[in-house]
């Protein structure tokens, strides 16, 4: 068994303990004879039996790895790998539907770089995600912030039409302050300032 190291602290399982016992029989054997083909069907069982085992342990989720749903089952030699597949076209699935993926020296390197790509696919995708809440966030900010201006603007409106009302009183209509004032100086009060309106 191997565990892959892949970026961003991922990792993929690949169980390599395939036994290839019968396979070598079948390669050992006459072609065409009685042993060859029993030698096939119990490497065809020894395979389907050994996806059994794979799954049943369900290592991806029973180590403390950051690893897909399923495990790379490695078989080391291509002609196995070929003559498996030429056999059972079905085995593939049998063995996807079990979470383990059958991979040869031929599919093993394109496996994980496609596994590591899709996951940087999803890395990115979580990353706009998280870009796009934040950026939800912030314009919800903004909105508050020219709220919160547009309500100090009316406030300083009120507070200048205030400030004009109480200079309007102060220096215009009959017996305003600021003419009684003058009609005081020129009375011949003793100031030292000048009223400057």
């Amino acid at each position: 068994d191997a565990v892959i190291f892949l970026p961003d602290e991922k990792n993929i399982i690949i169980d390599s303990k395939v036994s290839l016992k019968a396979y070598e029989e079948y390669h050992s054997a006459e072609d065409g004879s009685e042993q060859k083909a029993l030698a096939l069907k119990a490497h065809m069982e020894s395979l389907k039996n050994h996806i059994k085992l794979l799954s049943s342990k369900d290592y991806h989720s029973g180590l403390d790895l950051n690893s897909p749903d399923f495990t790379l089952l490695f078989i080391p030699i291509e002609s196995g790998f070929a003559l498996t597949m030429s056999q059972d076209n079905s085995l593939f699935q049998y063995a996807w539907e079990r979470k383990i993926v059958l991979v040869s020296p031929s599919t093993l390197l394109a496996t994980l770089r496609t596994i590591a790509s899709v996951w940087k696919i999803e890395n990115q995708t979580r990353n706009a995600i998280e870009i796009a809440q934040k950026a939800g966030d912030l314009y919800d900010k903004f909105v508050g912030f020219t709220e919160d201006m547009q309500d100090l603007g009316k406030h300083l409106q009120k507070a200048e039409d205030a400030h004009q009302k109480a200079f309007s009183k102060l220096q215009f209509g009959k017996g305003n302050l600021i003419s009684r004032m003058e009609n005081l100086k020129k009375m011949g009060i003793n100031a030292n300032k000048k009223l400057d309106i």
